[in-house]
């Protein structure tokens, strides 16, 4: 797959970290096939200024890499551009700020971005727009009482253009997920909620596709992909390792990573 892929994907977030000393690496590796899947075929958008466009809200917004990446590989953001990431004046953040094109809101304060997504789901209904809304999610951000107040809200005005994926990676900031506050089984408690749920692999690209594909997003509820994938993805020493959620490479660390995440030819959109 060209363009954008989960192996360019990580193989930014890899440079661009190394680059700027930073970490929130491995919740970036997580996600990154998650993302190949919404920019590489599902998201209708023909530009980030285009006001029929779907719109797409990474609530864990500190895994805001992936998401430069995506636009990098798509062309909405320039080699040059990409280079400023978290560096003073950037609007490449280490969150996400709603100032950089393709960015639809400023995200990081986990627990909200399902709340602006009811509220975009339920405006594009308002307005008659056939948009649809995504929301990416962590598991952690599973444990925010604002969250859940959404997914009631979501679930009573049966926004079907609604689409969350939860990255279900069983990991958080301080601990595993489910010592932290369990979670699990994660599905039935959305399907309580009366959403449709389906389970499904968060690192193999074409399935996640065909499963949105297959969504009724202009009647019924609400739908949910609870993904699961492993945190740290494609870098032996990360995967599945709490500290690489804030922790950067050291200058031994960073080559392995790169050589075990793989080479793609990176293309970009012209």
């Amino acid at each position: 797959m060209g363009l954008v892929n989960g192996t360019a994907i990580r193989r930014i977030i890899l440079e661009q970290s190394k680059r700027a000393n930073v970490g929130h690496i491995g919740s970036g590796l997580s996600i990154a096939d998650l993302i190949a899947a919404l920019y590489g075929g599902i998201l209708n958008i023909p530009s980030p200024s285009d006001p029929e466009r779907d719109r797409m809200i990474l609530g864990k917004g500190h895994a805001a890499l992936a998401l430069y990446a995506a636009f990098y590989l798509k062309g909405w953001i320039t080699a040059e551009q990409l280079d400023t990431f978290h560096t003073d004046g950037s609007l490449l953040g280490v969150h996400p700020e709603h100032i950089l094109p393709g960015v639809d809101f400023s995200t990081g304060s986990l627990g909200q971005g399902l709340s602006f997504g009811t509220g975009a789901a339920l405006a594009a209904r308002l307005q008659n727009s056939s948009r649809r809304v995504f929301v990416l999610v962590s598991d952690g951000e599973c444990n925010e009482g604002a969250l859940w107040e959404a997914v009631m809200f979501a679930a009573h005005h049966q926004l079907s253009n609604l689409i969350v994926l939860v990255d279900l990676n069983h990991q958080q900031a301080f601990g595993y997920t489910d010592a932290v506050i369990k979670m699990s089984p994660m599905a039935n408690r959305w399907q309580a909620f009366g959403w449709d749920v389906h389970e499904v692999d968060g690192h193999d690209v074409a399935a996640l596709q065909q499963t949105v594909a297959s969504l009724d997003t202009i009647s019924g509820p609400p739908h949910v992909l609870v993904a699961s994938t492993t945190f740290g993805k494609g870098v032996s020493y990360m995967e599945s390792q709490i500290k690489w959620h804030y922790m950067p490479m050291n200058d031994a660390e960073y080559p392995q990573a790169l050589e075990e995440v793989g080479t793609t030819a990176i293309e970009v959109a012209p």
